[in-house]
């Protein structure tokens, strides 16, 4: 993954777009899958899979934007 610079709204903001894209492109595709199946286990996994996706997501902005000492 690319590092990025983030030293405003705009450059947040084109961030998340940029992130959010390539979550769904990843994560989104397995969840289309999953529910052509139908089986609610595997609904039930893709979907934590995305969940996880934008909670890691998350984390790794909060990260960069806490000091650590």
């Amino acid at each position: 993954m690319e590092t990025m610079t983030i030293e405003n709204r705009s450059d947040f903001a084109q961030w998340a777009i940029e992130r959010a894209s390539a979550i769904v492109a990843d994560q989104g595709a397995n969840l289309a899958l999953a529910s052509r199946e139908g089986e609610d286990a595997t609904i039930a996994t893709a979907a934590n899979g995305l969940g996880q996706a934008v909670v890691d997501a998350l984390l790794e902005v909060f990260d960069a934007l806490v000091p650590t000492e």
